[in-house]
């Protein structure tokens, strides 16, 4: 019995390494089989303009550091672009203060701002109002109106530009240009194609 064990253990060992190549061949197969393969690299996809989220009859305001009203932006409907942080508003008003307290109000059909409002494109009917106020050394500041089908409005820094037909009245003067480029703080207005315009003189009081 013993001899026969022992042969065939003898003969096992000789064909052992052939059955543990067939394992491992099998178990290398099934390994394969079993990985998922690797997806090839898809190219990048295009960022798209498309609105991810809506507003409807909608009021949204901003404070400055010291907490006093720095604008407030009002709007029928508007849907804010991720691809280029910006909010389209439909029927839109602004009502925007600067350092000095002075209040503008902005109108218009249709807007396109930036995300905190100190940069704001108007379409259709645009109609920007800078209130009468006190300058710094006490002067009396008179109303500025701007009209046209587009005015393209730097809240913060106060200027106003459009490249096309634009009406300005200021207190009870009035002008008319095919473009304008309008800067409060360096006192400059730039007025370029057809200018017209209508000086009333102030009577001495």
């Amino acid at each position: 019995m013993n001899k026969l064990l022992r042969q065939f253990w003898e003969r096992l060992s000789l064909y052992l390494p052939v059955i543990l190549m067939g394992l491992l061949a099998l178990g290398t197969y099934w390994l394969v089989r079993s990985t998922p393969l690797l997806a090839p690299d898809q190219p990048a996809v295009p960022t798209r303009h498309e609105p991810d989220y809506f507003m409807r009859k909608f009021s949204v305001k901003t404070f400055d550091a010291a907490g006093r009203l720095k604008s407030e932006v009002m709007g029928n409907n508007a849907r804010h672009y991720p691809d280029t942080n910006t909010l389209e508003i439909d029927l839109i008003r602004i009502r925007s203060f600067n350092a000095e307290g002075r209040l503008t109000v902005a109108t218009a059909g249709r807007a396109l701002t930036n995300s905190d409002a100190s940069e704001i494109e108007l379409f259709d009917k645009a109609h920007v109002v800078r209130e009468s106020a006190l300058s710094p050394n006490g002067k009396a500041e008179p109303s500025m109106e701007f009209r046209g089908e587009y005015l393209h409005a730097f809240m913060t820094t106060e200027r106003i530009t459009s490249p096309q037909p634009v009406e300005l009245t200021r207190g009870k003067d009035y002008f008319s240009a095919d473009s304008m480029d309008f800067d409060k703080p360096g006192r400059v207005m730039l007025l370029t194609g057809r200018v017209k315009g209508s000086l009333v003189p102030q009577v001495p009081r």
